[in-house]
């Protein structure tokens, strides 16, 4: 049994929150200010409806989209460790969810770090996206274990998909490093639902891993359409596949 403490932010969007100066991802450590790489400003344009924000192409738009998807999965896990369920939840399910809490935080504040680090603000995504989450109960195990499942799932799907898109080679180290986590999120969750590791089918089924022993990839237009039940924020992706 762990004792830590946790440190939950508040759920409630457009408030601000200290941001930590070193993030962890998967053992590796970076501060905001080593992030600074080599980008082609060319990435910041082609927008054909400058009144709604286009996350642009190339490495820019790869990270506004993963920046986007982590807000998301920040959020999610925020209101989880809020709401009476996590509370009362069996000691492991809740440092577990407790874990991806945390590993979703720093995902979020690690895309932020990026973003600023290389491409000027108004090319970057708005800090505080709004979600709707009114389909969730927090308070209601099923339904908030289902949620997590939708949402690690499509996660690995997304960076599965953006892969190839990533131009900067030290970018796509970190992609890497960040969807083997969230992989294993997914299986966790998995886990905990069916209640048994011995539950293969649902752990590792074939609605999630092909015939040739691989994860999905989809497209960002995919994955875009598939969270926009629950991203209240508009913005385009015509840059994006």
């Amino acid at each position: 049994m762990r004792n830590k403490k946790i440190k939950v932010e508040p759920a409630a969007v457009g408030k601000g929150n200290s941001r930590r100066k070193f993030l962890k991802l998967s053992g590796l450590a970076v501060a905001g200010t080593g992030l600074l790489l080599s980008c082609s400003s060319d990435d910041d344009g082609g927008n054909p409806n400058p009144d709604v924000f286009d996350l642009g192409g190339g490495d820019l738009g790869v990270l506004n989209y993963a920046y986007a998807l982590e807000q998301l999965e920040a959020e999610f896990y925020t209101r989880v460790v809020n709401g009476s369920y996590w509370s009362s939840a069996a000691t492991e399910e809740k440092n577990i969810l407790e874990d991806l809490y945390n590993h979703e935080v720093n995902h979020r504040e690690f895309f932020k770090a990026a973003l600023n680090a290389n491409f000027s603000a108004d090319v970057v995504l708005p800090a505080q996206l709004e979600f709707d989450f009114s389909s969730v109960d927090f308070n209601n195990r099923n339904s908030v274990l289902q949620t997590a499942m939708v949402l690690e799932d499509t996660g690995v799907k997304a960076y599965n998909g953006a892969g190839k898109i990533i131009e900067t080679a030290a970018y796509l180290v970190i992609a890497g490093k960040i969807v083997s986590v969230e992989a294993r999120h997914a299986a966790a969750i998995r886990s905990i639902i069916g209640g048994d590791m011995d539950d293969f089918k649902l752990f590792s089924g074939d609605d999630i891993v092909d015939a040739n022993g691989l994860d999905g990839a989809e497209n960002p237009s995919v994955i875009i359409q598939a969270a926009g039940g629950f991203i209240v924020t508009p913005f385009t992706a015509n840059q994006l596949p």
